[in-house]
């Protein structure tokens, strides 16, 4: 007779259940490396012993996802990566608009200010619609993305743009919805932002006007 297992509680833990012994600054560059001594509580209910990592320290980014409800069609960019040198295939990527936080800016502010940097679009923060916060790599690093999408016109889309003196060099497409979607299923769009946003508009996108 099949004896039905006991239920599991799922995300039993919170931060409570994690103890951070002690950090130190590794590296300090543009970006930061620091080394984590942590311990925290076992499914079993013991206590781990206290685990020693380097985490990533980037910093938050916002993500945003430019939609064209009229012409179904989404604005991104494609910019030189060198983190996607090693993965083959090419180093340009195609992205939506993204940028870091400058000092007291909201998400809502970085998402106007990068739309207008690298895209050259005219957005305004009540045309921003909220989509998720999630974590990019958490084994590793400790940034979290805040996406948003908002409806765009795409008529006059196009051009490079990109700040000097970061080094930006950024062309900006205007793509119907069902090519970018073909990118996707072929392999061409690689980063997790924009697979992320490409598959929220294939369920939401009506919410934006289409």
């Amino acid at each position: 007779m099949f004896k039905q297992k006991p239920e599991v509680p799922i995300l039993r833990y919170n931060d409570s259940d994690a103890t951070l012994v002690s950090k130190r600054t590794c590296y300090q560059g543009f970006f930061r490396l620091d080394e984590y001594k942590v311990s925290h509580k076992l499914f079993s209910g013991a206590q781990s012993p206290i685990i020693k990592r380097e985490i990533f320290e980037r910093g938050d980014a916002v993500v945003l996802i430019p939609y064209d409800p009229d012409k179904d069609a989404v604005v991104m960019i494609e910019q030189f990566r060198p983190g996607a040198m090693r993965f083959g295939g090419t180093p340009w990527l195609l992205e939506f608009v993204a940028g870091m936080f400058s000092e007291n800016e909201s998400p809502q502010d970085v998402a106007v200010r990068e739309a207008k940097e690298e895209a050259n679009l005219n957005i305004n923060e009540g045309d921003l619609t909220f989509v998720m916060k999630y974590l990019s790599s958490p084994g590793g690093m400790t940034e979290a993305i805040h996406l948003y999408a908002a409806s765009v016109d795409s008529t006059n889309v196009g051009g490079v743009y990109g700040l000097d003196c970061e080094n930006e060099d950024i062309l900006v497409h205007a793509i119907p919805f069902d090519e970018a979607v073909s990118l996707l299923n072929d392999g061409k769009i690689t980063n997790a932002a924009s697979v992320i946003g490409l598959q929220w508009l294939q369920l939401h996108r009506q919410s934006l006007g289409k």
